[in-house]
This record gives structure tokens, C-alpha cells and sequence, in this order.
């Protein structure tokens, strides 16, 4: 935990919480006050309803039967997300993007041959997210009295079940901002974190798989978001991009979907130095269920969950990872990354849908973690971080 100077303790008090709490079992949903209040940082809600051509109205058995032949994608009639899912689970509040790749000659990963077209997809998808608000499917949180409110309704137990989920909207890559005054454009419609990166480069900043330092126009790009106050998302930069924002950028900071480099090996992991200074930044790191970030050895299009033993079990080794080195548990959440181009073909054997984030309270406690720090876990140090940054 925190010293009053600043300073950190090992976060040594797992085990004896694991003895305190070993003969507790059926009794946990009285102790976690089930269904607990769940924030997933990142879903691409608006990719699946739009590039995928799924109705996330239905249920997710619905979705997938009606995907049943379909060959077009790896993960047809395999998804784990839709908006009655997200209520069953009491997930009533999402960080959802935009997503549009810009691609130069040359590059072989997919995306759209120009800024301009890019930038118009990522318009399709924010018109989705609003045809759900008019459906009354959805709600956009701008500010913290927008997230107050929100928040009120759904700890009132005896309102409506069919509430709206509440998104904020993020970018996830910046190639689609055609300028910088087309970020200016985006935060006025309710832009309010932007990932500058993606996989490979990019014309702001490098991403996955990449390497390179910001350029002059990533630069701009981070000095225009702490102007306007929009949260960076520093999930898939690049190592060397990540250290220049950490140095240049001076706003909020988190990584919305990012797991541990030292459990599986990848530069699209983080490593203890960035945990460490993104934890001197006050950040959140949301954990991903995505099966190769989860365990080593994973081969995509060969490895399955059961054979590789990849359960949720694994992603709490990512978040214990993360408090040990914090000291605290103060610095990670739950950033799925659920249906993100993969369903169940690569994702935690043990979850049928993303309903099933209510199995975290249960598998932290086994470690030793209190119903507080799962809470922190769960939505506490989101909701922290967005009353700071919106404050």
C-alpha cells in the first residue's frame, strides 16, 4: 500500500487476506454484493456492429446462430459480446471506440488507402453509437455530471432492467484524424480518449510490431488532447513511442487494454518500467482477455483455451502482477477487449459471454484480495480516474 510520503510497500498482505477469507465459498455473493458493478475500458462495439454486421440488440446466441456457415471471419457464430449481455453481467459502462486504419502503399496489414476514408468509417461507427442512444439502448458520458447521473441509475435496484449502457467514446489509432483539426471536430461530438497507435505504423505514432518515436505531428497531436483535456490511451504504442508521450504528455493517462511482459513476452505487452511509470502517472491499466496476450506459446489459428489451459484464472496472474508492483490496487481494471476480431475460439475457456466478468470477484478473493480492492478492480479506479481528469 501507500506510504504518506509517497513512497511504496510491497503489497505482502495477499497471503494472510488468503487465509482470512479460505472458509468463505458459497457465502462470497453475500460478501461482493452480487452482481457487482463492472467497467470494461475497452470494446469495439461499433466495429462488430458495422464491419461485423452484428445487431448487438440480441442476445448472443442469437447473434451466433444467425452467423452459423458464415467463413468470411475466424470468429463467425463465436462472439461473446452484445448489449443484453453487457446487462446480465452489470456492465453498465464501457469505454467504446471508433477504429479506422490508415495504410501506406506497401503496408500489408489491412486498412483504408487514405485518411479521408478512414476518417469517414470512423463516422459510420459514431453514427451507430448514436442510432442506440435514440433506441434508448445506449447512453454517451461526456463529463462527471453525465457520469453521476448514470451512475445513480444504475445503483437504483428498482428502476427499469433494460437500462442504457453508458460509453465513453474512445479512438483506438489516430490515423483516421485527417488533421488535427479533425480532433478538435471529434471532441466536440464526444471524443474523450484517443489511442495515437495502433499495429504497425502509423501517422501519428507507431504501434505494435512497429518500431520509431513520434513524429512532429504525434507530437501535436498529444499537445492538442492535453488541451482539451482528452485521456491518452497508451495501449499499442510502441515502445519508443511510448517513451516520448510518457516524457511530453501531461494529461490523464491509461492503457485501456494492455497485459504483463514478463508473464507472456511480446512488445505489445508492457514491461515493468512502463507499469512502473504509468503507476507514477496515476494510471489504470485495464487487463484484456485476449488468449495470446494471456499465456505464452499461444500460435493464432492453431492453439485453442482448453489445450493452452487459458482461463480467467489467468488474466488475475496479469492483475496480481500489476498490484505487486504498485504496492497497491490502485492501478488496474478490466479492459476485455472482448470480440476485438476474435470470440471464443481465443478467448478464456471459462467465459461463454462477457457476462461472465462476474467470476472475477470470486477467483480474486481466492487470492487473497478484499471485497474492496475488488472493487477498485472492477469499476473503483476507473470511476477515480475519470472524476480526476473531468473534475
Amino acid at each position: 500500500m501507500d506510504r504518506a510520503d509517497g513512497s511504496i510497500q510491497r503489497f505482502t498482505c495477499l497471503r494472510q487476506r488468503q487465509i482470512r477469507i479460505i472458509n468463505y465459498s458459497p457465502s462470497l455473493l453475500t460478501l461482493y454484493n452480487y452482481p457487482m458493478f463492472i467497467i470494461d475500458a475497452h470494446l469495439d462495439l461499433s466495429m462488430n456492429a458495422m464491419d461485423w454486421n452484428r445487431d448487438l440488440r440480441l442476445p448472443v446466441h442469437e447473434i451466433r446462430k444467425r452467423e452459423e456457415g458464415m467463413t468470411d471471419k475466424p470468429d463467425r457464430a463465436k462472439g461473446t459480446v452484445s448489449l443484453p449481455a453487457l446487462r446480465k453481467g452489470n456492465i453498465g459502462l464501457v469505454v467504446a471506440t471508433q477504429i479506422a486504419r490508415y495504410v501506406a502503399p506497401g503496408n500489408p496489414l489491412p486498412g483504408w488507402h487514405s485518411p479521408e476514408q478512414a476518417w469517414a468509417h470512423t463516422q459510420a461507427q459514431l453514427q451507430w453509437y448514436k442510432a442506440m442512444e435514440e433506441a434508448g439502448e445506449m447512453v454517451q458520458i461526456k463529463n462527471s455530471v453525465e457520469l453521476e447521473e448514470h451512475l445513480s441509475l444504475w445503483n437504483d435496484q428498482t428502476s427499469d432492467a433494460s437500462k442504457p449502457i453508458g460509453y465513453i467514446l474512445s479512438l483506438e489509432g489516430a490515423d483516421s484524424l485527417v488533421t488535427i483539426d479533425h480532433l478538435h471536430r471529434a471532441h466536440a461530438y464526444g471524443l474523450r480518449a484517443v489511442g495515437p497507435a495502433h499495429y504497425g505504423p502509423g501517422r501519428y505514432a507507431n504501434g505494435t510490431d512497429a518500431t520509431g518515436k513520434l513524429n512532429e505531428q504525434g507530437k501535436l497531436l498529444l499537445k492538442e488532447m492535453e488541451q482539451l483535456n482528452i485521456i491518452l490511451d497508451a495501449t499499442h504504442l510502441c515502445d519508443d513511442a511510448f517513451w516520448d508521450a510518457m516524457k511530453l504528455f501531461n494529461g490523464t493517462i491509461w492503457a485501456s487494454h494492455n497485459n504483463c511482459r514478463t508473464l507472456v513476452n511480446h512488445n505489445r505487452q508492457f514491461s515493468d518500467e512502463m507499469i512502473k511509470v504509468l503507476i507514477e502517472k496515476k494510471a489504470v491499466i485495464g487487463g484484456a482477455l485476449d488468449a495470446w496476450m494471456m499465456v505464452p506459446g499461444w500460435v493464432r489459428g492453431v492453439s485453442s483455451p482448453k489445450e493452452m489451459n487459458c482461463c480467467l484464472e489467468k488474466l488475475v496472474d496479469h492483475i496480481d502482477h500489476i498490484c505487486q508492483i504498485a504496492g497497491n490496487t490502485l492501478h488496474v481494471g478490466i479492459g476485455t477487449d472482448l470480440d476485438g476480431a476474435f470470440g471464443k475460439e481465443q478467448c478464456p475457456y471459462d467465459l461463454e459471454t462477457i457476462a461472465d466478468l462476474q467470476q472475477f470477484p470470486t477467483l480474486l478473493s481466492k487470492r487473497g484480495y478484499t471485497a474492496s480492492d475488488c472493487e477498485n478492480i472492477m469499476h473503483k479506479n476507473w470511476l477515480r480516474l475519470l472524476r480526476e481528469a473531468w473534475k
